[in-house]
Order: C-alpha cells, then sequence, then structure tokens
C-alpha cells in the first residue's frame, strides 16, 4: 500500500518527565548479583532486539566488572531485522562483539547461545574458577526483555526439561536472584537468572517511551496516551502503514485523537458520561480513548502492526 500522508517534523514531549523507576528488589537484586560474580563465568545479557541501544544498563558494566560478555537481542520476531547490519557495527564501536538474536518464545538461534558461552570462556582466564568442571553464567537485563525464556528454552534444548523460571508479559516477574538453574549437561551449565534492572535515571523522555513501549516499564507510570501518540509518530515515520489495514481504516492518521477515535468505534469501545446541559443533566456516549489507546499498544506489542525498529 502506499499513502500521501504529510508527517510531523518532529514529536513534541512537552514538559513530560519518564518516572525514576528502581523499586527496592532492584537494587537488591543488584547487590546479589556483585556478590555472586566470584563465582560466574560469563555475563549473558538480554535486550529487546526493537531498542538494541536504548535502555541498556550502564550499571551492569559499572557493577559488574570485566567478564566475558554476550549480548542477546532477543524478540527478533518483532524487530526490523533489515537493519541487522547497522546494529552489528554501531554496537561492535561501542565494545561489543559478541551478539546473538533470538526468538525465545519458538527457540530460534537458541543452539547458537551454549556454543557461543563455551567459546568465550575458552578465551579467557577463569583465575579463581580454574579447577571448576562446570560452567556457571549470570543472565542480566532490564524487565521484560525475556530473560527467563531464555532459561526455559535452553533447558527445552539441552536438557528436555520444563519451565525452571517464571515469564510474563510485564516487567517485575523475577525479583532476586535465584539459586543455580542447570540448563545443559554437556558441557556442564548452571546459570542465575536476575531481576530486570533499569537504570535509576533514564537518558531521555525519548529512551523512556522507547523503554515503555516495548514493555519495560509499567504503562501508568510513563501515560499510555502519550506512548499511544509515540508510537504513531514511530510508525508513520517508518511507513509502517499495518495499523490502516488491521483496524480497517481508509487512509493512515497523522493525529492520535482522530486515530483512537476510530479505534474506539471500530472496536466498540465507547463509555456513557454526564453531560450537564440547559435542560439537565443527560448522559452521552463517547469513544473510550483509553481503552483505544491500549489495543493500540497491545496490538504493536504483538507484531500485528509490522515489525519495527526503534533506534
Amino acid at each position: 500500500m502506499r499513502f500521501s500522508l504529510l508527517l510531523r517534523r518532529g514529536f513534541e514531549f512537552g514538559e513530560r518527565e519518564v518516572a525514576h523507576w528502581f523499586p527496592g528488589h532492584m537494587a537488591r537484586g543488584l547487590k546479589q548479583m556483585k556478590a555472586k560474580l566470584k563465582s560466574i563465568d560469563c555475563i549473558v545479557e538480554v535486550h529487546d532486539a526493537r531498542i538494541p541501544f536504548s535502555g541498556r544498563n550502564p550499571i551492569f558494566e559499572e557493577s559488574l566488572g570485566i567478564k566475558p560478555h554476550l549480548l542477546i537481542l532477543n524478540k527478533m520476531d518483532l524487530a526490523d531485522l533489515t537493519q541487522e547490519k547497522r546494529i552489528l557495527t554501531k554496537l561492535k564501536q561501542q565494545g561489543i562483539g559478541n551478539v546473538i538474536f533470538t526468538d525465545c518464545a519458538r527457540d530460534k538461534n537458541i543452539k547458537q547461545v551454549v556454543p557461543a558461552i563455551t567459546k568465550l570462556i575458552g578465551s579467557s582466564q577463569r583465575f579463581q574458577r580454574a579447577e571448576n568442571a562446570e560452567t556457571c553464567i549470570m543472565v542480566i537485563g532490564v524487565p521484560n526483555v525475556g530473560k527467563s525464556s531464555l532459561i526455559n528454552a535452553l533447558r527445552r534444548l539441552h536438557l528436555r526439561k520444563g519451565k525452571a523460571s517464571r515469564v510474563g508479559g510485564e516487567p517485575g516477574i523475577t525479583r532476586a536472584v535465584l539459586t543455580r538453574i542447570q540448563v545443559s549437561e554437556s558441557p556442564l551449565l548452571y546459570l542465575f537468572d536476575t531481576p530486570g534492572v533499569l537504570s535509576p535515571r533514564i537518558e531521555s523522555v525519548e529512551t523512556g517511551m522507547k523503554l515503555a513501549l516495548c514493555g519495560t516499564i509499567l504503562d501508568h507510570l510513563v501515560g499510555e496516551d502519550i506512548m499511544a501518540n509515540y508510537l504513531l509518530y514511530t510508525l508513520n515515520q517508518q511507513q509502517q502503514y499495518r495499523y490502516v489495514e488491521h483496524y480497517g481504516l481508509e487512509e493512515p492518521c497523522s493525529e492520535i485523537d482522530t486515530l483512537l477515535k476510530k479505534i474506539a468505534l471500530k472496536l466498540g469501545k465507547t463509555q456513557k458520561v454526564k453531560a450537564i446541559t440547559g435542560v439537565g443533566d443527560v448522559n452521552i456516549t463517547v469513544p473510550n480513548y483509553s481503552a483505544a489507546a491500549y489495543d493500540f499498544i497491545r496490538t504493536f506489542r504483538c507484531g500485528q502492526l509490522g515489525k519495527v525498529m526503534m533506534d
């Protein structure tokens, strides 16, 4: 489909600020991670492939020291991987040379993970762990990027066993560093799952918006209205007009109020409100913009609005 749409020149965030979300369990989790470093051979960082740069927590590098490091960019099924070469080049410039794109829900590329870990550890000094036959890794990342899903996928592949870590569709499921979880017999490999840890101060409102749209910050801390608006802006900028077909629209929308009204009416999401008139109070039916915004965001997160690279 080809459309002619007058694009916005930029996105106005106004005076909004993204809440600084660093709950107690995150601080405790980071402290527990530091305490277990002596028994760790390799750090595996999991992040969302749609935001390969935004929100990667600098605290990890500062607090967890120099260890062999593997970056897993999960949810590759939702990301526009035509930009993979650009992403890998930029990550390499940042000192991250070991990167694997995965879809843990469907076990895609999971077979690459253990050999990559083994190679990384084999080419580094293990210091006080040189005598240990087993390998221990720590899985880290911001909330809701698929750390527990990676662990369960590794266990399915190498041990033919089920879930060892809870997974969920919103941040905050894993709240403490767990005991060791075995994920492979040969090589003998154990790992620690950890709670998602955000940076105490997100670098910009735009970064916070990207994190929120990908589900790593609770929606109400940012606001679904501004999230839906930024999502529409992003989709239009990338000429991703799948939402037109999905919601049965005639053409793309530039203004979020216009889109949300059409979505609400299409899905029958309305609400009755009381209006004061000259002849008394009357109940009128109006579109439920909040419900429409929630549906728009949820549909994006499920991948139904196309594959997007937000960075």
